[in-house]
């Protein structure tokens, strides 16, 4: 919970909106581990996040993205290295003593207070005068969209209006830094894309700088200036959204950041014919890859393209998506298409062409 129990910073008596002087921090991990016995939870982590920038920690279940969290949030300690903020060390910093606003997947609202109460409570915490509370509070409602529930109690709230009180609350005291801990993994798909925007919305007004840990591929896509993929304690690959899943540079990277393809299909050609590096695998995502009747005509890029000829093994409807599993020789070759009024569909058993441009295939290290 955000809670400023010492050493905090004072408001000043003058109440200003919270968006008018954004604060934003620096984070920095050098070389941090985490030991727990002889596990090593995170292993030397080198990172920097800028100011106002945000980064998501995304990785499979103990990849260590939640204990490199929790870490910054101050509720662990490393055992070896440090992290800065605003370029000093925090690593002996209790959490309490740290400036920085949380959201938990639960939410972690006092159920015995007002969703009002529940957002004065850091700021009555740092010593702001009641009058100055009740105009911070009423603004931040309504930015919010919960001007009307001031007066109700948590459990009297959707989980969608939790997760706003929430965000809320973590913003109100105008902290430098933002953590979110698995935020939307309590939501069902359509209120998780609705507050997708409102997370990118706030993120844009106040400019925290703002480290979100999740499992969900398309939310750290979705949401992220940088994403940093996790696995077995260390970093895979930092990147941007685009880059990292446009250009993985391994094949852990490539299967758990959406779907791909690794291609084990013999003499198939790339751009320039360039030859395989050794230790490495072929890839190609399944939007990239064309599916036709083996009849039909060539397209105009021909020259551009690989083409293989293989068995539907199975289609699926997904709306607006149709999706493809294709037997060639030993290799499953997955096709995604976007579904299209007058397209042609094929049935499991069917021959048909596959087809992608050569550019479109990536190296990455096995």
């Amino acid at each position: 919970m955000n809670l400023h129990l010492g050493n905090v910073t004072q408001f000043s008596s003058k109440e200003t909106a919270l968006n008018e002087n954004p604060v934003a921090a620096q984070i920095e991990f050098r070389h941090v581990t985490k030991m727990y016995a002889r596990i090593a939870a995170v292993k030397g982590v080198s990172l920097t996040v800028g100011q106002g920038e945000f980064v998501t920690i995304l990785g499979p279940s103990g990849s260590g993205k939640t204990t490199a969290l929790m870490l910054l949030a101050g509720f662990v300690a490393p055992s070896n290295g440090d992290i800065l903020i605003s370029g000093k060390s925090v690593a002996a910093v209790p959490s309490y003593r740290r400036d920085q606003g949380i959201v938990f997947q639960n939410y972690a609202l006092f159920p015995h207070l007002t969703v009002r109460r529940n957002l004065e409570f850091p700021l009555e915490m740092r010593g702001m005068k009641a009058p100055d509370r009740v105009k911070r509070v009423d603004r931040m409602l309504e930015r919010v969209r919960l001007a009307e529930f001031g007066d109700r109690m948590p459990s009297q709230l959707s989980g969608g209006q939790q997760q706003r009180v929430a965000l809320a609350r973590a913003l109100i005291a105008d902290p430098p830094i933002l953590l979110l801990d698995e935020p939307l993994g309590a939501l069902d798909r359509n209120l998780r894309e609705q507050m997708q925007g409102e997370i990118k919305s706030l993120h844009r007004e106040f400019g925290k700088t703002t480290i979100c840990v999740t499992h969900d591929q398309e939310e750290a896509l979705t949401l992220s200036d940088r994403i940093v993929v996790m696995r077995a304690g260390q970093i895979e690959q930092t990147d941007t959204p685009e880059a990292l899943y446009d250009r993985p540079t391994t094949r852990f990277v490539a299967t758990f950041l959406g779907e791909a393809n690794i291609l084990e299909i013999r003499d198939f050609k790339v751009e320039a014919d360039a030859a395989q590096p050794s230790g490495t695998v072929a890839v190609v995502r399944p939007e990239r890859v064309c599916i036709a009747a083996p009849g039909a005509p060539k397209r105009a890029d021909a020259d551009l393209r690989q083409s293989v000829t293989g068995k539907v093994d199975d289609m699926i409807y997904a709306g607006p998506l149709r999706k493809y599993q294709v037997r060639v020789g030993n290799s499953m070759v997955i096709v995604r298409e976007h579904v299209a009024s007058g397209q042609q569909t094929f049935k499991p058993g069917e021959e048909v062409c596959l087809g992608w441009l050569r550019s479109d295939v990536r190296f990455v290290k096995s």
